[in-house]
């Protein structure tokens, strides 16, 4: 699989295990900052950490406050490797260039299910792509 033609939000190269959610993730309230894990009982990723992974997700909910999430993940050493949205909002477009973690969005007409739950993927978001590997 690969899918070019994305846009990048924020420059550089990740790699990781997909982890896919149609739902959206509000980082300050539904991660915990030191583990990385979903701790929302009702979202579908709950309990799934977001570390070293290639984040796959719709966008994000709640207050630009959230975007300092991303910057706990990161110090914390539970940041994910990677961030693929559908189409990027403010929270995850500032936290990750706060935490330096890549990020795009996806093309139009490519829905987050292009992406395999759990394959091994590589974003390159510099040049818009996204691969297995």
């Amino acid at each position: 699989m690969k899918i070019s033609g994305c846009r990048k939000i924020v420059g550089g190269v990740g790699e990781g295990r997909a982890l896919v959610s149609s739902q959206p993730i509000n980082f300050l309230a539904m991660v915990d900052a030191n583990t990385g894990k979903i701790t929302d009982e009702k979202h579908e990723l709950f309990g799934r950490s977001l570390k070293d992974v290639v984040l796959v997700f719709p966008n994000a909910v709640g207050s630009s406050v959230g975007a300092y999430a991303f910057y706990s993940l990161r110090e914390s050493g539970s940041a994910p490797a990677a961030i693929v949205c559908s189409r990027a909002d403010i929270t995850t477009a500032s936290g990750c260039a706060i935490a330096s973690i890549p990020a795009v969005d996806l093309p139009e007409k490519k829905p987050l299910s292009s992406i395999a739950q759990g394959a091994r993927v590589r974003v390159n978001a510099d040049k818009g792509t996204i691969a297995t590997v």
